[in-house]
């Protein structure tokens, strides 16, 4: 049959699943807004505040179900609007699709009116950019940029279409959607030599990234955590994949992680790393972690492998096929004493907060409770970032969106959106700090449009609380730019924006906002007013080994 190329966009949408697409039309774009008008009954537009809040959405989305998550922007200023999540969902490895228009091909290259390069803008942040000039080359490069997102490790992938081409006709067949499986980079000797060096180990630990909820492999992992009688830790972006209830799991690695995964994995004598890129973050200084650790590295993208740490032995393949394989290998093993010594460390240096007032913390714990950890949660970047990290038990992957990569203040309400929208039966909690609801709070008007229930908790300590800290501990308490004790009423705010807010200033008010807040079912923001001065802990200094993490303890033991 003939077809516009816009009404070609929206066919291929279809032939590939898209069922909600998050954007803002303008000049360059009309045409395919005008296909989506008609076929509304078939792909639900949600129509966001600014251009970025589209881009975190469908990346929330895309994080939360599993499927690649789609944004649309018009050109200019539009397009160059959709960067920093597009930027974000690239760090992240988030399978997205950025659609955008430019000026007919006639006016390319002339600086015409609201006219970018946004395919060269966006190369270093993108699997892959195209720009359609032909209308007969438009359905195959839409299928290759969803095949593309897919594929491997998953990414971004920006398609730009000028005008001119999304209004010329051409015949279009549909085509069924083929689910290709990952390409096997994998010896049957990379196998044998994983399987040897997990025989060998004495004092095994697993440290779990990202890789390990993108391939689905949660099952996978918590079986080779049993087989090899192992301790377990993760990443922010493996939050999940094991439960955190699991007596063999010991936390977060890292600036940020427990005294257990970090003081452990200094002492372990292998290191199996799952999907994880050893994030500087992660690894503090490169030259002295796990150095007393064989490394073996298990993960899809070949370019990870010795990229920040050397390894023993590596598998390049997809993370659950790969321990498949393992795993029916494996004999079960035991490591008791090793397993107490963790146990103990655990016990020694668990994770503590100040209990006698308000805090993110107990924040944390409460939404965890009255949950009963079935929430999606979604954050900023922060301090409120880290706790939601620390203190919320992830029972199962896809339940914790952050930016974990790119650090993305503003990212967290946009993507609790599109979580919501992906998971209607979910409750869905974005943790933000007062810094970071200033960067994109015009998204509460989003959910207040469309009448999604999401609850907006703002963790308002009336500072930028993470560079704060530094500045405290660091930079002689100089507090440069760092204090927003303003004027600013954010429950005036988002009712002006067509939502419900509530403030609490104490502990006992908390269990009761949250619990309202959930049974609403309206957008709700929780302003929840804490001490400037709260920190996370435990912290290790950059560049530091993440042997010499330190608490508030060690602080007052120094003075």
């Amino acid at each position: 049959m003939q077809l516009t190329g816009a009404e070609i966009v929206v066919e291929c949408l279809k032939e590939q699943g898209v069922d909600t697409v998050f954007g803002y039309p303008g000049g360059t774009i009309l045409n395919v807004y005008d296909a989506l008008y008609q076929h509304s009954g078939e792909i639900r537009h949600i129509l966001t505040s600014h251009e970025q809040g589209a881009a975190h959405a469908a990346d929330g989305y895309a994080r939360s179900t599993g499927k690649v998550g789609v944004c649309l922007a018009t050109s200019g200023p539009g397009a160059t609007n959709l960067v920093t999540g597009i930027a974000t969902a690239y760090m992240d490895s988030v399978p997205m699709v950025a659609i955008t228009c430019n000026v007919v091909l006639p006016l390319l290259g002339k600086d015409t009116f609201q006219e970018v390069d946004i395919a060269g803008v966006t190369m270093p942040i993108t699997k892959h950019g195209y720009i359609v000039k032909d209308v007969t080359e438009l359905a195959d490069t839409i299928r290759k940029a969803f095949a593309i997102a897919r594929e491997g490790r998953p990414g971004p992938v920006l398609v730009d279409i000028t005008k001119d081409v999304t209004a010329n006709i051409c015949d279009y067949e549909k085509m069924q959607l083929e689910q290709k499986s990952a390409l096997v980079k994998y010896t049957q000797e990379d196998i044998d030599r994983a399987v040897e060096l997990i025989q060998a180990s004495k004092r095994p630990f697993i440290y779990v990234g990202g890789g390990a909820v993108i391939s689905g492999a949660a099952k996978e992992v918590r079986k080779l955590a049993q087989l090899m009688d192992s301790p377990v830790c993760d990443t922010l972006m493996g939050k999940g994949v094991m439960d955190g209830h699991d007596e063999r799991y010991t936390g977060m690695i890292g600036m940020h992680g427990t005294k257990a995964s970090n003081l452990g994995v200094s002492e372990c004598d292998l290191l199996v790393a799952l999907g994880a890129r050893f994030s500087d973050r992660v690894v503090g200084n490169a030259a002295m972690f796990a150095s007393r650790a064989r490394v073996l590295h298990i993960d899809i993208d070949a370019a990870e492998i010795n990229k920040n740490i050397k390894t023993s032995a590596s598998v390049i393949g997809d993370l659950k096929e790969v321990l498949t394989l393992i795993n029916q290998r494996l004999p079960e093993m035991e490591h008791k004493e090793w397993n107490l010594h963790i146990k103990d460390l655990k016990e020694r240096y668990p994770l503590s907060y100040d209990k006698s007032d308000l805090s993110c913390p107990y924040i944390m714990e409460e939404i965890d409770r009255i949950t009963e950890g079935g929430a999606i949660i979604t954050t900023d970047v922060g301090q409120h970032q880290m706790w939601a990290a620390q203190y919320y038990k992830y029972s199962s992957p896809r339940t914790f969106l952050s930016s974990g990569g790119l650090g993305t203040m503003g990212y967290g309400l946009g993507a609790c959106i599109g979580a919501k929208v992906g998971n209607p039966d979910k409750v869905c909690i974005n943790i933000a700090g007062d810094g970071c609801f200033r960067m994109n709070m015009n998204e509460l008007a989003t959910a207040s449009r469309y009448q999604i229930p999401i609850i907006e908790v703002v963790i308002n300590n009336h500072v930028l609380g993470m560079v704060r800290q530094w500045q405290t501990l660091f930079y002689g308490k100089r507090y440069s730019q760092t204090v927003l004790n303003d004027s600013v009423d954010f429950c005036v705010v988002a009712k002006g924006l067509g939502c419900e807010a509530i403030r609490i200033t104490k502990k006992e008010e908390a269990a009761d906002a949250i619990s309202r807040a959930i049974e609403m079912k309206k957008p709700v923001l929780i302003e929840c007013v804490i001490c400037e001065d709260d920190k996370v802990f435990p912290m290790v200094p950059a560049g530091a080994p993440i042997s010499e993490v330190f608490d508030e303890a060690d602080l007052e033991k120094d003075k």
